[in-house]
C-alpha cells in the first residue's frame, strides 16, 4: 500500500471516522464525506487528526477522485455516488477490511441475526478475565480501526453485522462465529433470503486449516449453506440437545458440556450467568471462542457464571405495582421477540413496532397464544401489525409515543405480569435509534408512582 492514494472515506460516524483517523496516520491522502450531520465528538477527532472532512452533502468530483472508498456499513450499496463510483471500477470496502491490512492481531468475529451483542461481550468477558490483551469492536466497542491506528491488541473481538461483511475480502477471522441466520433486513438484499444467508457466510472467507468455524448446528439455513461450502476450517458445531458428538451440547442432567479434540469440560446451566434458551446458545459460542484460544476450562466456567447481561437485550428495569418490566429493544426482528418470549415465565404485555424490515410474525404466533395477555402496538404506523394480530391475543392496541404506551401497559398489566418491550422493528420511526428507545422505556418505567 503506497502512501500517496487518495482514500475518501463515506460517513462520518465511529467507523467512518476511525478509517479515516487509519487512513491518515499511515500516511494517505484521505478525505471523509458525510450526507448527514457529523457529531461533535467526531468532527473533534477528524480534526485532531487534520482530517480533512465536509457534512451534508457528496461533493462528486472529490469522492470519484479517490482510489479506494471505504464505506460505512448503514451506507447501502444503491445510493447514487456508490453507482457512479462503481462505473467508475473504484474499489468500495469496509473499515473492518481495511483495518485488517495493519495488524496480525487474532481476530475472533461474530455474526448472526440474532445474539450478536451478547456473544461478543461475554466472549470478550472470558478473554478480558484470562488476562489477554483484547479489543472490542465492530457494533459494539471502538472503532476497529481507530484502535489499530493509535492502540495495540494481541486479539480483538468484533461484532459484524452482513452489511459489515458485505464489503469485507481479504480479512480473515482466525475464529469465525455464526449463531443463526433469520429472516432480516431483507430490505437490504432484494427481500431474497438466500442473499442474506450469503452475506452472513463470507464470515469464514479465507480461513485457513489453523482457524476455526463454530455454528449453531440445529439452524436450518445454515446446515442447508454448509452442504455447498468448501472449507479448510474447524467446523465445531453446537446444540441445546444430548449430542455428545458436538463441539458443545447440554446433555439429559443440563450440563453445558465442551468438547474440543477429545477434551472435555462442563458446567451446570443454571450457572450460566444468563438465562433463557437463546443464552445458551451464546454462552457455548463464547466458550467455545475461548476454547479456540487455549484460555483454560475454570476461567472459561467463571466468566460464564459472572458475566452481566447487555443492555438493552432481556434487560430487567423495575419491578412496580408487581409488574416487572424488561427492555428488550435490541430485539429489531422477530426471531429476537421469538427468544425473548420463550424465556418468559409469566403472563405478558408485549410491546411491538417500528420500522417493519419485511416481517412475518407467524414465528411468534406459539408464544402470543400461550403467554400474551396483550400487544400494545407503538410505532409511527402500526397497520400491519394491527392487521396480523386481529383475532389472535386478547387485548390489541396501538399508540405513538412512548409515554403513551407505557400508559397503556401500566392500564393493561396485572400483578405478577411482565411488560416486555421486544419490538421485532427497527426503531427509526418514533426514536433515534434502538438505544434511544430502551432508554426512553427505562425512564418512562423509572417515572411510574408506586
Amino acid at each position: 500500500m503506497t502512501t500517496n492514494r487518495r482514500i475518501v472515506v463515506l460517513g462520518g460516524g465511529e467507523s467512518g471516522a476511525g478509517a479515516a483517523v487509519l487512513a491518515k496516520v499511515k500516511g494517505m491522502d484521505v478525505w471523509l464525506s458525510d450526507m448527514g450531520t457529523i457529531a461533535p465528538k467526531y468532527k473533534e477527532l477528524l480534526n485532531k487528526y487534520e482530517v480533512a472532512w465536509e457534512e451534508g452533502k457528496h461533493t462528486e468530483e472529490k469522492v470519484l477522485a479517490a482510489d479506494e472508498i471505504i464505506k460505512s456499513p448503514g451506507i447501502p450499496e444503491t445510493v447514487p455516488i456508490l453507482k457512479k463510483a462503481a462505473t467508475k471500477s473504484i474499489p468500495v470496502i469496509s473499515e473492518i477490511e481495511f483495518a485488517g491490512r495493519y495488524t496480525d492481531a487474532k481476530m475472533v468475529c461474530i455474526t448472526g441475526s440474532n445474539g450478536k451483542t451478547t456473544t461478543t461481550m461475554l466472549t470478550y468477558h472470558i478473554l478480558t478475565k484470562a488476562g489477554l490483551n483484547v479489543g472490542l469492536a465492530g457494533n459494539v466497542g471502538n472503532s476497529l480501526a481507530l484502535q489499530v491506528a493509535t492502540e495495540h491488541h494481541d486479539v480483538y473481538v468484533i461484532e459484524l453485522s452482513s452489511f459489515q461483511l458485505d464489503n469485507m475480502y481479504q480479512f480473515k477471522a482466525n475464529v469465525a462465529v455464526l449463531l443463526n441466520i433469520t429472516p432480516d433486513h431483507l430490505d437490504r438484499y432484494d427481500f431474497k433470503m438466500e442473499n442474506y444467508a450469503a452475506s452472513k457466510f463470507r464470515i469464514m472467507q479465507n480461513q485457513d486449516e489453523n482457524d476455526a468455524f463454530i455454528y449453531w448446528q440445529g439452524d436450518p439455513i445454515i446446515d442447508a449453506q454448509l452442504k455447498h461450502v468448501h472449507t479448510e476450517a474447524k467446523l465445531l458445531p453446537f446444540d441445546a440437545i444430548n449430542d455428545a458428538t458436538l463441539a458443545a451440547h447440554v446433555d439429559d442432567s443440563d450440563l453445558v458440556t465442551f468438547n474440543i479434540d477429545g477434551h472435555k469440560w462442563n458446567i451446570p446451566r443454571a450457572e450460566l450467568s444468563i438465562k433463557g434458551l437463546h443464552n445458551v446458545y451464546n454462552s457455548m459460542a463464547a466458550g467455545l471462542s475461548a476454547s479456540c484460544l487455549d484460555i483454560k476450562d475454570d476461567v472459561i466456567r467463571r466468566a460464564l457464571a459472572d458475566f452481566e447481561a447487555v443492555e438493552h437485550r432481556l434487560e430487567f428495569v423495575r419491578t412496580v405495582g408487581g409488574v416487572t418490566y424488561i427492555n428488550d429493544s435490541k430485539a429489531t426482528n422477530v426471531n429476537a421477540c421469538y427468544y425473548a418470549l420463550e424465556s418468559m415465565t409469566t403472563p405478558v404485555v408485549l410491546i411491538l413496532g417500528g420500522k417493519d424490515k419485511g416481517n412475518d410474525y407467524n414465528e411468534l404466533l406459539e408464544f402470543v397464544g400461550t403467554k400474551v395477555r396483550a400487544i400494545v402496538c407503538l410505532g409511527a404506523d402500526n397497520t400491519k401489525l394491527l392487521n396480523f394480530f386481529d383475532g389472535k391475543v386478547p387485548v390489541l392496541t396501538e399508540t405513538h409515543s412512548m409515554k403513551e404506551c407505557l400508559a397503556k401497559c401500566k392500564e393493561l398489566a396485572q400483578e405478577g405480569d411482565t411488560v416486555l418491550l421486544s419490538p421485532c422493528c427497527a426503531s427509526f420511526d418514533l426514536f433515534r435509534n434502538m438505544e434511544d428507545r430502551g432508554e426512553q422505556f427505562k425512564d418512562g418505567v423509572n417515572a411510574i408512582e408506586e
